[in-house]
């Protein structure tokens, strides 16, 4: 028997995408055909995603796309360029670049992550680059578990544990703002990347294949999660502490649950100081509605203020004709998230369902009226300033 007779043929990868299969239990109706399409999709999506980090190399990192409005999955938060790369904790790299003007740019170290070649793991260390020296917009600093006794520069302490590194930068004013560029190169490993054998190759073809199964558990989880705690038409706090979230983060989300001719109103108070804060929905099964088309978000530059200070949303499957509408893209439930990032305090968003006819007897009497037009106008804006951010 030859090496090739023993390594993973076509057929023996697809059995192991196959077991995914399973994870469509975890859908609200398993038989629901469009559901089952759609989660379909999903597992396509997955593959798809997954491959961009299969190979991703410690020695040689490289921040590569994790999600994006395209590979959409796990509430992808459309302000945000997302990035990925498998790193070594017990190494020393350089993180060069430009800083940009994006709202933040932070970066999380995981011990595992949502790499293919990644077991889930918690945070173990977030960096800020605004804590860092700038230089004429750029920074430059130098991340190893210890600090060389003879350098003087800026410095970042990793966890020894952290085999991945996680990026988001945030952007307010879509397509108007600089998202920067950022570089990552390993100092300490060899010159020249080794060419992997048919062995190893079919390692990570194998993880790849395996991981379509465990992403697709982990995104359908999420709203499994939230039916069976019953957070429907209710918000449950979360900071996220230790899986991504930082110092003065809150989370609101659950699951909105509608009858034709009703719409949800999120009525909140907004925190005194407050770096970034954001709205958004998504689809039953995690994927964030098309924001690109539809404006299924909105930021702090995108929302408007009612006269009294309070930011009131109005999350329909049609138009009401208000400026913070949050489009469904047609459905009648999905999850949605509020959150406030670098936060003096989380206000607790308030949650009613009323009819939309009646929209205008809940909200302030000087809510402006947006015309079908001014609709247009804004989701053309909205399309083009999507387009023109450096998505992958």
């Amino acid at each position: 028997m030859t090496l090739s007779d023993q390594l993973p043929g076509w057929a023996d990868y697809l059995a192991i995408v196959a077991k995914a299969e399973s994870a469509l239990e975890r859908l609200a109706d398993p038989a629901d055909p469009l559901l089952l399409q759609q989660a379909q999709k999903l597992l396509f999506a997955v593959l798809a995603t997954g491959y961009q980090s299969a190979f991703s190399d410690p020695d040689f990192p490289d921040f590569v796309p994790a999600v994006s409005s395209v590979l959409n999955t796990v509430g992808a938060n459309p302000d945000f360029v997302y990035g990925y790369t498998r790193i070594d904790g017990k190494g020393s790299y350089r993180l060069s670049g430009r800083r940009g003007t994006s709202a933040f740019i932070y970066i999380d170290f995981v011990a595992g992550g949502l790499g293919v070649m990644d077991d889930l793991g918690p945070s173990v260390g977030m960096l800020d680059i605004d804590t860092f020296t700038l230089t004429n917009g750029q920074f430059d600093i130098l991340l190893s578990a210890e600090r060389p006794a003879d350098y003087s520069g800026d410095w970042f302490a990793v966890d020894p544990r952290a085999t991945s590194a996680a990026i988001r930068r945030a952007s307010y004013n879509w397509g108007e703002e600089d998202d920067g560029a950022i570089a990552i190169v390993r100092l300490d490993g060899p010159t020249l990347p080794t060419p992997k054998d048919a062995a190893a190759i079919a390692h990570h073809l194998q993880r790849l294949a395996g991981f379509v199964e465990r992403y697709a558990n982990f995104a359908l989880g999420y709203s499994q999660r939230h039916r069976a705690q019953d957070y429907v038409n209710k918000l449950e706090h979360d900071d996220w502490a230790g899986r991504g979230g930082v110092a003065g983060q809150h989370y609101y989300q659950g699951i909105f649950r509608l009858k034709a001719g009703e719409a949800m109103i999120i009525d909140t108070a907004l925190p005194e100081q407050v770096l970034y804060w954001n709205i958004q929905v998504n689809d039953a099964l995690w994927n964030t509605v098309d924001w690109i088309n539809r404006q299924s978000s909105l930021n702090a530059k995108q929302a408007a203020l009612d006269s009294d200070g309070r930011f009131r949303a109005v999350i329909a499957p049609s138009d009401p004709g208000v400026p913070n509408w949050i489009d469904t893209g047609g459905l009648l439930e999905g999850s949605l998230m509020l959150r406030w990032t670098g936060a003096s305090s989380g206000p607790v968003p308030a949650v009613s369902i009323v009819p939309i006819a009646e929209i205008r007897t809940h909200l302030p009497a000087d809510t402006p009226k947006v015309s079908t037009e001014q609709r247009r106008v804004a989701l053309q804006q909205r399309r083009r300033g999507a387009q023109l951010r450096r998505r992958w």
